[in-house]
């Protein structure tokens, strides 16, 4: 297939498998329902054929508000394919955060899942005056807003304006009036500062980075694909979602994040988009699990992750060794295997992006034996920039460009990035457009980073993070913060340490690991506050941390600490949608726990 649109390959695909296979699989009344491309066609073309009924045009743009299901992609189709705009964001943001993205980019219409996103516009409506029509997926809605109307009335509606045949010939139509050129969609980035922008991404910059993610990823027709990360967000919008489409891959959608381990499971598939929290997760759970197992079973699991660990280096170095490849074989039948059952047994790849991978969560997955692919990219690149290749493995590297990519560092450090995958610019912002791509094309990524011996990429950190003491040393937080959070006791960590004299850290613990510690100190406690204040439970963190960082240099390692009492999250405001820590944020909020660790004597 050689599409150059979105539509175009939607088109292509449903011609090609119809009625011979699933599309997607979705829950339905708690069961996995399959939709075929023909029935998902269908429900496509009606919707389309509604919503130009009801004036929605090429150009307009159209709010996606809505957790991930089954009628996210048929809007998605059905918007994209009339040649309209639109404009998907975070289900967990505001009121207000929504008001100022939708009135930013003055939208038609908004698509929301139910009576809890659709109170949220119903808050701002009137403050948009382009804005006509709210449809909701879900049809138990509570509104007499007359603009206010069920998805699937919408649906019906197109249906009974034309016939089959005609309603395919004018929705193929309109497909093939999308160009390359055209804008596809407005996402929105988080940002950790100041008001989100609009990314304008085109057909040609999403079609050329699948094409290039399909190589790179060796995404084939005969995979299966758990998906529960965001479409709103451009990471699974392009790889989770459109590439498994261009293929031909079967897609199942997630119920959600907390049901992530139940639906591996149910579906059993062959490769997984995925961010490093979930595999964090995933390997902590591990680790606590086997925590409450008989000593002898923690021993042996410590010596096969020893083993397991060992002969992934000399893998990665081909330099197997014969005792090692023995030990790893045992090692893999009495840990190993069971630990891939429990992601379904048919995991071919992970493919990890989003954020920094600890190096340490790599080794583990690599040990046993699940394959963990690094990617790394932007939004304003459609996002994939990197995926790391298993000829060149390198860990703690985010691999090399893909196929039409380029990059080039800096003199600073900073990783340029050029190729057709790069947007179009920020929409209604031509001053941050210009700050983000030079006159020779080269976006500015904000990540410094260089290449190694391999020719692999190696992320050093945000070059807006990095902070200077009051000595004039460069501190690099990200690596550090990192590297603390290999620590059973660390959930997340924030440095301080701008001109600063030296290092300090906000800690935000795993809970459940303090209430282990404080069974086994035999501590009685009331409450978590009593647990991040006990001198044996911070004594514990402090000596993990001394371990952690004693190839840091001096001016590197953290001197002192302070333990939160409760995690960084979206609702308080100190974690971007996709999980980002927003630093300024953070640092504000616990301004008063800064200056103590600086004013302690000593």
């Amino acid at each position: 297939m050689n599409a150059t649109t979105i539509p175009q390959m939607f088109l292509n695909q449903c011609r090609k498998y119809g009625n011979s296979k699933p599309a997607y699989l979705y829950k339905k009344n708690d069961v996995f329902t399959e939709m075929t491309y023909s029935e998902l066609k269908e429900k496509v073309v009606n919707l389309a054929i509604g919503l130009l009924d009801l004036g929605i045009h090429s150009g307009d743009r159209v709010g996606i508000l809505s957790e991930n299901r089954i009628e996210w992609i048929i809007s998605d189709f059905a918007i994209t394919g009339l040649g309209a705009i639109d404009v998907p964001i975070f289900p967990t943001l505001t009121a207000k955060q929504a008001e100022y993205i939708f009135s930013d980019c003055e939208v038609t219409a908004i698509i929301v899942s139910n009576n809890f996103q659709l109170r949220k516009v119903l808050e701002f409506k009137e403050h948009i005056p382009s804005l006509r029509h709210i449809f909701v997926m879900n049809d138990d809605y509570e509104s007499s807003d007359f603009g206010v109307k069920s998805l699937s009335s919408v649906m019906e509606r197109g249906r009974q304006l034309k016939t089959l045949e005609e309603r395919n010939r004018i929705f193929e139509d309109l497909c093939n009036k999308v160009k390359a050129e055209d804008i596809l969609t407005l996402i929105y980035t988080s940002g950790t500062t100041g008001n989100p922008k609009g990314v304008i991404l085109t057909n040609n910059n999403i079609i050329s980075n699948i094409k290039d993610s399909i190589i790179a990823v060796e995404f084939t027709e005969e995979d299966i694909m758990l998906s529960y990360l965001p479409w709103c967000h451009s990471y699974e919008r392009t790889t989770g979602y459109y590439t498994a489409f261009y293929v031909g891959a079967l897609v199942a959608i997630a119920e959600s994040v907390e049901t992530v381990g139940a639906n591996i499971l149910e579906i059993r598939p062959t490769i997984m988009t995925t961010v490093p929290r979930l595999l964090e997760i995933v390997k902590q759970k591990i680790y606590n699990a086997m925590s409450k197992e008989p000593i002898h079973k923690q021993k042996i699991f410590e010596w096969a992750v020893k083993v397991g660990r060992e002969y992934v280096k000399q893998k990665l170095n081909n330099k197997i060794n014969f005792a090692t490849k023995t030990q790893y074989k045992l090692a893999d039948k009495l840990v190993f295997s069971k630990i891939r059952e429990k992601t379904g047994g048919r995991i071919k790849k992970f493919v990890s992006g989003g954020a920094a991978l600890p190096s340490d969560v790599c080794e583990f997955f690599l040990a046993a034996g699940l394959l963990v692919l690094e990617g790394y990219g932007l939004t304003e690149a459609s996002p994939v920039v990197s995926v790391t290749e298993v000829s060149s493995y390198e860990i703690g590297t985010i691999g090399k460009p893909l196929r039409s990519v380029e990059i080039k560092i800096a003199e600073d450090g900073e990783i340029l990035v050029r190729g057709p995958n790069v947007m179009l610019g920020y929409w209604n912002d031509e001053q941050a457009t210009k700050e983000a791509i030079d006159e020779e094309g080269w976006l500015y990524t904000g990540d410094v980073g260089k290449f190694t011996e391999k020719g692999n990429i190696q992320i050093t950190d945000r070059k807006k993070n990095i902070f200077v003491s009051s000595g004039g040393k460069n501190i690099a937080p990200q690596p550090i913060e990192n590297l603390l959070t290999s620590s059973p006791y660390i959930e997340r960590c924030v440095l301080v340490g701008n001109n600063r004299e030296f290092v300090t850290a906000l800690i935000s613990p795993d809970f459940e690991q303090l209430k282990r510690l404080a069974d086994n100190f035999e501590l009685k406690y009331n409450d978590v506050g009593e647990l991040i204040n006990n001198p044996k439970i911070i004594n514990t963190i402090k000596q993990d941390i001394d371990r952690l960082q004693k190839d840091l240099a001096k001016y590197e390692r953290v001197r002192r600490f302070s333990l939160l009492s409760q995690p960084f999250t979206i609702e308080n405001g100190e974690l971007t949608p996709k999980m980002s820590i927003k630093r300024h944020v953070v640092e504000r909020k616990y301004s008063y726990l800064i200056e103590q660790m600086y004013n302690v004597k000593g």
